[in-house]
């Protein structure tokens, strides 16, 4: 998908393109890192489309006080639409140092905000389902995996703007690729412990199904909540794809084939990460999940917060006079 017009000769062998700045017969697109125009209509989508989730996550964050979740979503957006227009620099100058600084930098570290939406609704569903089934107390979910993002966050950040600062083939290019790699692959392998971990709370619930409180069995049954999970499932392994795929592109270094193959970037990079926040947007918990916005709340009719929720995970129970509002809020 090699977009715009090309030249029709290409440079001296010997001629350098350390200082192109802009294409011209000595500097074709085509010696870029990428190697292409990239798609106008398909950044320009990418875009708009993370801009409206943005506005989205925004509006529903204030309307529903899911305050954590909505600093997650808005800075994963935020940067996804950033990146693209970064793309779209590139677009009209496939030559732009500050277009691919621009993109480089957001689009590698995007997912991680968004991957840390999904993070921090395990705890809120152990909660809900039950505290007791988990092998850990539920705030040790959020603590663990949010710390663990972070860390993907910074070497991301870090590689990202070292790659993107440095010269064409230089080692502090190849510092700042093999930090972005480090991010990445400590990013995959948390969210395979993530799942491994979902999966085990699972297993434990179904096994033990017949001690489910009848709340949890509501709410199990419920079409909402199963649109919730269901969402939730989706935006995991598109993420999950997505970072599969990001170490594949990095790991042959700048400029190899899989990085120039602009379908594969579209597909498996844009395409995931669109479906993920699709995902955490329609199926927001504010609408599909209104349990998250009760923990860590009390009122007068005798609601629990989080933390005496969790006293379950510890064989402990409320007061005869509080279980009716401690199992509505946890």
């Amino acid at each position: 998908m090699k977009n715009g017009p090309q030249p029709t000769t290409l440079p001296p062998t010997k001629y350098s393109t350390n200082n192109c700045t802009s294409v011209s017969i000595y500097c074709p697109a085509e010696f870029t890192i990428y190697g292409y125009y990239p798609n106008l209509g398909a950044n320009a989508f990418f875009c708009a489309f993370f801009a409206l989730c943005l506005g989205i996550q925004f509006v529903f964050g204030i309307r529903y006080k899911t305050w954590t979740y909505m600093i997650a979503l808005v800075l994963g957006t935020l940067a996804e639409a950033i990146g693209y227009v970064g793309r779209i620099m590139l677009h009209s100058n496939p030559w732009s140092s500050n277009g691919f600084e621009i993109q480089i930098c957001c689009l590698i570290i995007a997912p991680a905000f968004i991957a840390a939406g999904v993070y921090l609704t395990l705890k809120h569903i152990t909660l809900e389902l039950g505290a007791s089934f988990s092998r850990i107390r539920p705030k040790f979910y959020t603590w663990i995996f949010c710390l663990a993002d972070l860390f993907s966050l910074i070497l991301q950040g870090a590689g990202g703007g070292i790659a993107a600062t440095a010269n064409h083939g230089s080692s502090m290019q190849q510092t700042g690729n093999n930090l972005m790699m480090a991010g990445i692959v400590w990013q995959v392998f948390t969210l395979l412990i993530f799942g491994g971990m979902v999966g085990d709370y699972a297993s434990r619930v179904y096994a033990r199904r017949s001690q489910l409180e009848a709340s949890a069995i509501k709410l199990m049954n419920a079409t909402r909540f199963k649109l919730f999970t269901s969402g939730l499932v989706l935006a995991y392994l598109t993420i999950f794809t997505r970072c599969v795929f990001r170490i594949g592109e990095m790991a042959k270094g700048w400029g190899n084939p899989i990085m120039q193959d602009q379908t594969d970037f579209i597909v498996l990079d844009g395409v995931m990460i669109t479906i993920a926040t699709l995902c955490l947007t329609a199926f927001h918990p504010g609408v599909v999940f209104p349990e998250m916005q009760m923990h860590g709340k009390t009122n007068p009719i005798g609601e629990f917060t989080t933390a005496e929720a969790e006293k379950v995970h510890d064989g402990e129970s409320p007061p005869d006079s509080e279980r009716q509002g401690y199992f509505r809020a946890s």
